[in-house]
């Protein structure tokens, strides 16, 4: 058995420490002014389990795409948020994102601290129909997919104990102040006029952003420095993780709407038609530029276009999210191919292809948005409305920075007190087992030898 050190004893300590507190936190009784629409807490329970199932569905997307000796690592960092952030959420988190306003910029954290008041609460004024304690946990499930999205820059050679800190941090200091910015009706960027309908900026730029910044801190990887292709562990595994993502996206844009209205299926239909466009678009630009079609290209693509749809998809109608899939797709590949030109290891393209395919999505928005889709929302460029697209400009010049240095930051921070990046030895061996001791096989055989039948493990 390893010697208990103080830095492997925390972690338990802290989970303890906040397991007892929460035996005094006093029950209340839940709040129920009898307006709540039965459609819309039924519509909005089954997307808050489509936005989790999300999770596993980017655990088995990246998971197929890194070397076989690092799967099981790559699958659980994906999913590790699942349980970090669900507790961090209860104790601060939804207070950080959605309590009383402090000048626009973070929410009280006293204000629902352990969920004081949740259950008993007046719905949130963007959701009325249904409980507040429903929007809150609709809400924690874009918390969990967040960092988790980071993972695909850092996989391969970041160490587990630092990635669990990273999620901590990123969830209080980048998530919880974009989120507050973003969808608190106090928040600076909602009260400037910016639309982000289902996390186009708190999302999927916040986490392209972070990826960026661990790719320049955690550095290059052994095997990108000597240029060796690694094959994916397993496409399949791909397949069925852009599958589970596609159809918890669903979940992610159409709940966004908050009722089971017109506008969730306005939402639904962009979000379907992005992605079948973007999914197409970067396969046919592949094969315009000399590859074959490659399943590991739709997959890619059509992810691009689920990212890009997300800030724009209740705001644009249907046959623009044609063109939104198509262009940041285009783009998105682009900037992977002039990724892989330069010292940049960025595993798994998270920043081309979520941080870009954000920005995308954000700058379409501000062009093809349309009162016609949603009176709440704005009329964009093509609508002769400049106005609102050099808001949604300036709402990109202010996340973009922030997410950027504060990420930089958050991973140079953990670098100096704890070991940011697995040995040399580790990574060689692969992290599977130098971090969890376990082992990924994609099978067994038995074979025949002199001392009996024995199993062999299928390459």
């Amino acid at each position: 058995m390893n010697k208990i050190t103080l830095k492997s004893a925390l972690p338990f300590v802290f989970l303890v420490g906040i397991a007892v507190m929460a035996m005094f936190v006093p029950s209340v009784a839940n709040f129920d002014n009898g307006k709540y629409n039965g459609a819309d807490v039924a519509w909005l329970i089954v997307a808050t389990a489509l936005v989790f199932l999300m999770a596993p569905g980017l655990a088995f997307f990246y998971g197929g795409m890194v070397h076989r000796k690092n799967v099981i690592s790559t699958m659980i960092k994906s999913l590790l948020a699942a349980g970090v952030v669900r507790v961090l959420w209860v104790v601060v988190g939804y207070s950080l994102c959605f309590g009383q306003d402090i000048h626009g910029f973070i929410g009280n954290p006293m204000t629902h601290f352990m969920f004081k008041g949740v259950n008993s609460g007046q719905p949130f004024a963007s959701m009325p129909t249904v409980p507040l304690t429903l929007f809150a946990l609709f809400q924690l499930m874009f918390a969990i997919i967040t960092p988790g999205l980071v993972v695909g820059a850092v996989a391969e050679r970041i160490r587990f104990t630092s990635y669990v800190l990273f999620i901590v941090l990123f969830a209080l200091l980048v998530y919880a102040p974009l989120a507050h910015w973003s969808w608190h009706p106090d928040g600076m960027l909602a009260k400037m006029g910016a639309l982000d309908f289902a996390g186009g900026t708190v999302v999927h730029i916040s986490a392209g952003c972070a990826a960026l910044a661990g790719a320049m801190v955690l550095k290059q990887r052994r095997s990108h420095i000597l240029h060796k292709e690694i094959p994916p562990a397993n496409i399949p595994y791909v397949l069925i993780g852009t599958g589970l993502l596609w159809f918890g996206w669903f979940g992610f844009n159409a709940g966004s709407a908050g009722a089971a209205s017109s506008l969730s299926v306005s939402a639904f239909a962009t979000t379907n038609t992005a992605a079948a466009a973007a999914g197409l678009s970067w396969m046919f630009f592949d094969v315009l530029k000399g590859k074959k079609p490659s399943v590991l290209g739709f997959c890619i693509g059509a992810v691009v276009g689920l990212v890009a749809i997300t800030p724009a998809a209740g705001f644009v109608a249907i046959p623009q999210s044609i063109f939104i899939g198509v262009v940041a797709a285009i783009i998105s590949n682009t900037a992977v191919y002039y990724r892989s030109k330069t010292k940049l290891d960025d595993t798994l393209d998270v920043f081309p292809c979520h941080g870009i395919g954000g920005m995308v999505g954000m700058i379409m928005t501000g062009i093809f948005a349309t009162k016609t889709v949603n009176p709440a929302g704005a009329d964009g460029w093509f609508y002769g409305n400049f106005s609102f697209f050099w808001i949604q400009i300036k709402a990109l010049l202010i996340v973009v920075p922030y997410s950027f240095i504060m990420s930089y930051g958050i991973f140079k921070f953990i670098n100096f007190i704890l070991p940011l990046r697995v040995t040399q030895a580790e990574e060689e061996e692969g992290l599977d087992f130098s971090q969890h001791a376990e082992k990924y096989l994609q099978g067994t055989l038995l074979v025949s030898t002199p001392e009996g039948l024995a199993e062999r493990e299928v390459l």
